[in-house]
């Protein structure tokens, strides 16, 4: 008998997701990951849950309409940590004729469910509007709306949800390698600074995104059937462009878009490019190239709004951050020198669908490997994945995560505000903005961590105090600075490189106990 009905190699989106649902039909998961959590391509997306209005031009409607399904269904499970937002889509009549974007926005509006989210509309721009921030010559846009997401935390709490339904997660762990024993598997997997253990399960998931094919070959020793495009994504923080909670969608010459996206209060988001990648991906990093790139775009449509009064440019970069999307490939027909050749002009058009692929060698153990995919469309994916793999658990029960909240997440999206003031009354003495960061962060999980009077709690680092620290490694796997300051909070922003020393020697202290 094997040791686990599932094993899933990585802990992204794709891999938590479907370990929480997974563990709720009843099946016995192991989920290993070779760092942190969300510590690679999931947590460095542009922070949306959307149905991609510019996949529409390449056809693409059945996606969207996947997507917008899926976007009302988590705005409603996570309202703490995905929220609605306004787009303005100022009008550039060379690039796309406004019958064009009218028809792309209807379907949009109408393709998916949309009950919760406002209809696009086509609106007037006010070039002597002090508070408008476009570039005078603007004069019309359109508006339509889509969410925000806490990415990294979409994932945790799908962690968070398989291990309350009883799946084993282990971070910093590595998968080495399967032997295939016919009705199971045996895998060899190394946790860090412990011996190699050797576990067994009936199933295998490959869902470690960019390292996919590298897990297929190096860890099963078998041939990849599908073909994988690394297409690298990098983004951008600057000081805030613009007052107000609406973001901005761009029109580029290169027919790409890009984002201007309010982020951490004082702060905006900027991305993200679409390069080709080659290499290892645990070393990505943005280029000098990117960062003129979209600093250039943003010049293009906004007015010079920063103290200094001088167009955007790379000395205004407060923080910034790039990561791999693993594409399913659908060009790969094209010939290798046709494929090189155009690498770059197809990047933006490779499909962000997915493909599962579900092998079973000589009717030995099935491995299932997932290629490609995008954040909004996970829960639908481990949905896909479970009933592919439904013929050898027929003791599973039926899906259940369309209607069922996450960790915290057991607030109705109109009563978000209300909730919030509740808890700042609730905890007086807690600074309010703090508060209202503590109730987007945990939701209803946030009276958990507060079980420590005000004048008992320790100040670590700016808006970090103790027993929030303490409250990340005992529930949320943290383990080091950049768990706490980047993935499971964002105050790393912040942050001074003194500030960090100090959080490093707390951890050490506390982890040392």
């Amino acid at each position: 008998m094997a040791d686990y009905d599932l094993l899933i190699i990585g802990g992204g989106i794709n891999g938590t997701g479907i370990a929480r649902d997974a563990a709720g039909r009843g099946l016995k998961v192991l989920l290993v990951e070779m760092s942190d959590l969300a510590s690679a391509t999931s947590s460095k997306s542009t922070k949306l849950i959307h149905g991609g209005l510019r996949y529409l031009e390449y056809y693409e409607f059945l996606l969207v309409r996947k997507s917008l399904n899926e976007r009302e269904i988590l705005l409603n499970a996570a309202p703490h940590i995905i929220h609605p937002l306004k787009f303005i889509l100022p009008h550039e009549s060379h690039l796309r004729p406004k019958w064009m974007i009218r028809l792309g926005l209807f379907l949009y509006d109408h393709l998916g469910i949309r009950k919760t989210l406002g209809r696009s509309k086509q609106i007037k721009l006010n070039g002597q509007d002090p508070t408008n921030p476009l570039l005078s010559h603007f004069t019309d846009a359109f508006t339509y709306y889509d969410c925000w997401v806490d990415d990294a935390r979409l994932v945790l709490l799908n962690a968070l949800d398989a291990k309350d339904h009883g799946a084993e997660i282990l971070t910093r762990t590595k998968f080495l390698t399967a032997k295939n024993c016919g009705t199971h598997w045996q895998a060899t997997i190394a946790p860090e600074k412990e011996p190699q253990k050797i576990i067994t399960a009936k199933v295998i998931v490959n869902a470690a995104g960019p390292w996919v094919s590298d897990i297929i070959h190096d860890g099963f020793s078998l041939p990849s059937h599908n073909r994988l495009r690394l297409v690298k994504g990098s983004h951008i923080i600057v000081p805030k462009l613009f007052e107000g909670h609406d973001a901005y969608i761009l029109q580029n010459e290169d027919n790409r878009i890009i984002f201007a996206i309010p982020y951490e209060r004082n702060y905006t988001l900027i991305g993200t490019t679409d390069v080709p990648f080659e290499g290892d991906p645990s070393h990505v990093h943005i280029t000098d190239g990117e960062i003129d790139y979209l600093c250039d775009h943003i010049n293009a449509y906004f007015r010079p709004t920063l103290a200094h009064g001088k167009p955007l440019s790379s000395r205004d970069v407060v923080s910034h951050y790039a990561g791999v999307r693993p594409l399913f490939d659908d060009t790969a027909k094209d010939s290798k020198k046709n494929a090189q050749k155009n690498a770059q002009k197809n990047a933006s058009a490779i499909t962000r669908d997915y493909v599962l692929a579900l092998r079973q060698d000589k009717g030995g153990a099935p491995l299932l490997s997932i290629f490609g995919g995008k954040i909004t469309t996970y829960r639908h994916l481990a949905e896909e994945v479970l009933s592919k793999l439904s013929e050898f658990f027929p003791q599973m029960a039926e899906s259940w995560t369309k209607g069922a909240a996450l960790p915290g997440g057991n607030i109705l999206i109109q009563d978000m505000d209300k909730f919030i003031k509740r808890k700042q009354a609730e905890y007086d003495w807690l600074d309010q903005n703090l508060c209202a960061r503590y109730a987007h962060h945990y939701g209803t999980r946030m009276d958990q961590m507060l079980v420590k009077k005000g004048h008992d709690a320790k100040l670590i680092g700016p808006d970090l105090y103790d027993f929030e620290a303490e409250f990340l490694i005992k529930t949320e796997w943290a383990r080091s600075t950049e768990d706490i300051l980047w993935r499971r909070t964002k105050l790393g922003l912040r942050w001074s490189a003194r500030d960090v020393k100090k959080l490093d020697a707390w951890l050490k202290k506390y982890l040392a106990l």
